[in-house]
This record gives structure tokens, sequence and C-alpha cells, in this order.
């Protein structure tokens, strides 16, 4: 097994640097890019993010951010689309503070050589560092992935166990119509839907429409905090597990039923044993194998992915708004930051999962296959 994981950590190091490599020339034929972006806040087409520039802060390409004290001196054009009236002497002290003056080769080694000692620079257009930036989004992304894939598999496991028993009767086929209706929805169609019954949009004013916490929460007593947590979370959650526990459910109905079908299970009953104590003492283990194995799959996937527009919709500032927001606005040292770091967890949490298999069913030998 040791010599398994060896293997599986060693694989991680060409596949994170095939991830990086192809993001990194998709970027290069991009149209736009931070150069652009701030030549048109200087000339005032993007006036939105203008108050964001000033200062000299570093980024991951070892560039520090531009300087717009100078801007009222430009007035010559360049080969930019909107630069017209920019000093092309400005042009390029705007691409050497971003680091746009060197090859795109060596802006991607150097990028490497800083991220192997996770040092992601500074975000171009946010006074602030890239990895505290996502440390401070990471608790919004981690409270809605960590809740989500609990209700998910507490939902998912017993229904999926009573539709196996149930194989075939009223209660397994209108579940199954229910489930399949749900997972049809879209989350972000639901979530409007929420607001507008609960939210204060038409009907009810229950739950509150924006952030994960209320005004004041520091001054709150320890009780208040979590009914004052689970009260900002609760819609969130809902639109988001409306359609998240329907695979698992028809995973483990499946599962089940294979299990129920097998040889020791007719020698169990043959023996006496009750059908519940085949069901949990002999069937569960083994059926379970696939999706318990999983959970950390399922974490990774809840936590990074299908959050984006719910945390738009509630006014959440988690990562997977931040992922999007730094994309439109060619905050290049954020998105390779987070490629990097999610890809880097998908990777370990992929492990992970391989070893839980071997620690539920120790017949299970990944040492005789290939990686």
């Amino acid at each position: 097994m040791a010599a398994y994981i060896l293997r599986r950590l060693l694989l991680i190091i060409p596949t994170l640097f095939g991830i990086l490599l192809v993001s990194f020339t998709i970027v290069q034929f991009a149209p736009g890019g931070p150069v652009e972006r701030v030549i048109a806040q200087l000339s005032g087409t993007d006036v939105a993010a203008t108050s964001r520039i000033g200062g000299s802060q570093t980024g991951d390409f070892g560039a520090q951010r531009p300087n717009a004290a100078t801007a009222g001196d430009a007035q010559i054009t360049s080969k930019y689309r909107g630069a017209q009236g920019l000093d092309p002497e400005f042009i390029k002290k705007l691409e050497a503070q971003f680091g746009f003056d060197k090859p795109a080769h060596e802006r991607f080694f150097l990028m490497l050589k800083n991220y192997i000692k996770f040092d992601f620079g500074q975000s171009y257009f946010r006074d602030v560092s890239v990895i505290d930036l996502i440390i401070e989004k990471m608790p919004v992304s981690i409270s809605l992935g960590l809740w989500m894939t609990l209700i998910s598999y507490g939902i998912s496991i017993p229904l999926g166990i009573r539709k196996a028993v149930s194989d075939g009767s009223r209660f397994d086929v209108w579940s199954s119509g229910v489930i399949v209706i749900g997972y049809a929805i879209p989350g972000f169609l639901f979530a409007v839907l929420l607001i507008v019954l609960f939210a204060g949009g038409t009907f009810f004013d229950l739950f509150p429409l924006r952030g994960l916490t209320s005004d004041g929460f520091e001054d709150f007593t320890w009780w208040q905090k979590i009914l004052d947590y689970f009260w900002h979370i609760t819609l969130p959650l809902i639109s988001l597990a409306l359609g998240a526990f329907a695979t698992t459910t028809f995973l483990t109905k499946n599962s089940f039923l294979d299990e129920i079908k097998k040889q020791y299970v007719m020698t169990a009953r043959a023996k006496g044993l009750g059908e519940r104590d085949v069901l949990y003492r002999h069937v569960f283990r083994n059926a379970m194998l696939i999706i318990i194995a999983g959970f950390p799959g399922a974490f990774l996937s809840a936590f990074f992915a299908g959050s984006l527009l719910i945390e738009t919709i509630f006014s959440l500032d988690g990562l997977g708004l931040l992922s999007f927001e730094s994309i439109v606005n060619r905050d290049y040292p954020v998105v390779f930051a987070n490629l990097y770091i999610f890809g880097l967890m998908g990777l370990i949490i992929s492990l992970i999962s391989d070893l839980t298999y071997t620690w539920i069913d120790p017949r299970i030998d990944f040492e005789s296959r290939e990686v």
C-alpha cells in the first residue's frame, strides 16, 4: 500500500503541471487582460472598478500592480484597444508592472516556482494577498459544502435503503418521481422561488436574504450565534440540496438490491435471521462500500461546484463567487491560485477515497493494480 500511495502522490506533480499549462495557454489566447482592463478604467469605460486601482502590489507573476497616479499625463496611442491618448511609455511600464514584459514561458515557470512555495502573490485589483483572499472566502464555501453533503447523505442513505426494501411498491414509484423532479429543477430557480415565498419577496418575510450572519453577530451569546447562523443558511441549503441527493439515493438503492440478491443473504435468511439483522448486519457494510468511499469526493464536489449562483442570489461571498469575479475581471493571480489549490485538493481527495475503500473492505488491494 505504501508503494501505491507514493505512486499516486508522485502522479500529482505532472497532473498539476498539465492543469496549469493548459489553463495558462488558454489565457494567452483569450481576449482582454489586466492591462486592457486598467486602460478601460483609466479611459473611463470601466468606472466600476476604477477605485480599486492604486498603490503598488505584487502579482503571482512577480509583478506589481499599476499606480494610476500617472494616468493624467498619458496621451498617445498604443496597440491596445481603447488606449488612444495614452503614452506608449506608460503602457510599457504598465506591462512591466503586471509582468507581461516577459515571454510567456518565462512567466509560466516563474509562476510554477512561486506556487511550489505556496506563494500566490497579490491580487491585481484588490489590496490583499491571494492566499488571504481565499482564506477570507473559505468559511462560506465550507459551510455550504459540509452541510449540503451531510444533509444529502442523511437523506439519501435511509431513503435508498427504504426504496430497495420496498422495490416496485407505490412508495418506491412515487418517491422516485419526486426525486427526479427535484433533480430536474435548477437550484437557482428554486432559490428565487424560496426568496419570493419566505424572504420578503411577495408572501412571508421569515428568513434573511443576505450573508451568513446578522449585524452585531460578535455581540450575540453562543446560542444566539448558532440560531442566527442556521437562520441565514436555511434557504441556501434547501436550494442546493434539492437535487443533490438524487444520485446518491438511486446509487444506494441499486447497491442494496445487488447485495440482497447474493447467496450469502439467502444463507443468512435460511439460518433464521430476521430481516433487520440480515439488512444491517450483513448487507449494509457491503452495500455501503461505494457510498461511504465516495464521501470525500462528494464533499469536494459540494464544496467547489454548483454554489456560484446560490452564492450570488443570497449574497454569500464564497469561493464560487470569487472565482467567477476573478475570471471576469482577469485577476489572473486569483484565477490560477484557485486552479492550483482546487486541483491539488481534488487529487488528494481522490487518493483519500481510494484509501477509504481499503479501510471499509480490506479485501480490496490497490497494490496489485496499475495507477
